[in-house]
């Protein structure tokens, strides 16, 4: 009986044949496993930058809007609440805003912001946790008989100032903190979680 010879062409074929599809099936298999590595859509925008309309923000109002879970205050403040500011270093624990772990780099200036009469800073109290309530106007409170507008946490009476900054003889440690943000038309929107420079 006679024996056929192999048909090397045939072989090389089906192998590189097998390669391919395996190849492609392999692929198939991993895109998914790798597509579970990404963070879902609920994810990317829990991190996402809000887009603020403040252009219906009265003088001397707090506004919250959310970003990543948390609330943040703007705050367009009067001229007579800016020029409180002034008085108070002698009552704060860190005046000139020294912990720069509270703010970026832009905000580190008298009023914590990129322009003076707005304030938007995050509303936690770095004590643990709670939301400060705003007391904008000048007046004395059952707190402070000296108060000069800012923030007042109910749950362990830690005070802020309408910069931000934290009372001496309070729990809260330090002053509240400035989110990463940029102003995109004149007074009318902000972009949280955007520095000035574009940067996340």
């Amino acid at each position: 009986m006679a024996i056929e010879g192999v048909d090397q062409g045939r072989r090389r074929f089906l192998t590189a044949t097998t390669a391919v599809v395996g190849g492609v099936g392999a692929l198939a298999a991993v895109v998914p496993f790798i597509k579970t590595w990404e963070p879902s859509a609920r994810a990317k925008s829990a991190g996402a930058p809000v887009l603020a309309d403040i252009s219906k923000i009265e003088p001397g109002q707090k506004v919250t809007f959310g970003w990543r879970s948390l609330p943040v205050f703007v705050v367009n403040r009067t001229q007579p609440q800016l020029d409180a500011l002034k008085g108070e270093d002698s009552r704060l624990k860190d005046p000139n805003s020294d912990n720069t772990d509270q703010q970026p780099t832009f905000a580190k200036n008298g009023t914590r912001s990129l322009k003076p009469e707005w304030l938007i800073v995050i509303g936690i109290c770095t004590h643990l946790g709670c939301v400060p309530d705003y007391f904008g106007e000048l007046k004395p409170e059952p707190f402070d008989p000296d108060w000069k507008g800012g923030f007042y946490c109910p749950c362990h009476k830690s005070r802020y100032d309408l910069a931000g900054r934290v009372f001496q003889g309070v729990p809260a440690p330090a002053n509240l903190q400035v989110p990463p943000y940029k102003f995109m038309d004149d007074n009318k929107h902000v972009m949280i979680g955007v520095s000035p420079q574009g940067a996340a």
